[in-house]
């Protein structure tokens, strides 16, 4: 521990921080020469700048292997744990393609907040690793009744269930765009739903439930994980289904959840990059989630000549 500054220095170090705040006050906001302390202002050190062709990877060799459990993920020949330090090994080989393709583009430094989506690059967390490592580990040691419970739960405050009363443009457009979506919900598994401008929400039939329930019990465990992350997301179950079942696209899905937001957005107009951000956030985390349920769904076969390439 340093030893404490002597009471003399203190008073004389002070005039000089109160001349410099005083000089700060009448400063155009605009120098970047403006430093509290005394003396030339402290400026960041200069970084080389390096262009994306000439970085290098992180990991130089990325690649899949098949083991009794599953299909690895090795990185410079060493496996991949969880943060348990499980052997990380996912049911399909296409999941095990998707996470190896986060690894595979992380290049310097390992950012977990970045990655490339196909057909958009945009900033968002290692999802699919994120979600495997879940599966994999399950922090909350939930079973499957209670994945399904807590994604059914989402039921009783769905988005597209609750309705505002004014203004009239707005109900509207709730009316023209949700009410769609709840038909189709209520044809396509034979349920009765419904909305509501309460704010206790509309009241869910029990065999709603019931048949909901036996539908998301078909999916494995794996799934579950990923469609209790979608339904977080969009804060919304009927979305989530409409999302799984290929009648909505990932930005239908979005926007659709953030209708309201979307709504005062025209109007009020967009707050700059604080906005879109979000947009861009909520939907990456919502295409990376549905793409992981389709891949822990579905047995698929990926070629050899895909891995090459």
């Amino acid at each position: 521990m340093c030893p404490p500054r002597p009471l003399g220095t203190m008073w004389r170090v002070y005039p000089l921080l109160r001349d410099r705040w005083r000089g700060l006050l009448h400063r155009p906001l605009s120098d970047p020469t403006v430093s509290v302390w005394p003396g030339p202002a402290l400026r960041p050190p200069a970084r080389d700048y390096v262009p994306p062709t000439e970085r290098k990877r992180f990991y130089q060799n990325v690649s899949i292997s098949q083991g009794e459990g599953g299909f690895e993920i090795n990185l410079d020949h060493r496996k991949l744990k969880t943060p348990q330090a499980k052997l990380f090994t996912v049911p399909s080989e296409a999941l095990a393609i998707a996470v190896a393709t986060e690894w595979d583009a992380q290049q310097d430094t390992i950012k977990f907040y970045t990655m490339h989506l196909e057909g958009e690059s945009i900033f968002y967390l290692f999802i699919k690793t994120t979600l495997c490592n879940t599966s994999l580990d399950n922090p909350t040691q939930r079973n499957k009744d209670q994945l399904i419970r807590a994604a059914v739960k989402f039921l009783d405050t769905d988005t597209i269930c609750y309705r505002v009363e004014e203004p009239e443009t707005l109900v509207e457009l709730q009316k023209n765009e949700w009410d769609p979506i709840i038909e189709w919900a209520e044809k396509r598994y034979g349920i009765t739903i419904g909305s509501s401008t309460s704010i206790m929400g509309p009241s869910i039939p029990t065999q709603t439930r019931e048949v909901l329930t036996s539908h998301l019990s078909s999916y494995n465990m794996w799934a579950l994980q990923g469609i209790e992350f979608v339904v977080a997301q969009l804060k919304s179950m009927l979305l989530t289904l409409g999302l799984i079942d290929l009648r909505l696209t990932v930005e239908q899905a979005v926007l659709l959840s953030r209708l309201e937001e979307e709504y005062q957005i025209q109007k009020w107009g967009n707050i700059e990059w604080a906005h879109d951000y979000e947009l861009q956030e909520l939907r990456a985390r919502t295409a990376a989630g549905t793409l992981f349920v389709h891949l822990c769904s579905e047995s698929s076969t990926v070629k050899h000549k895909l891995l090459q390439e």
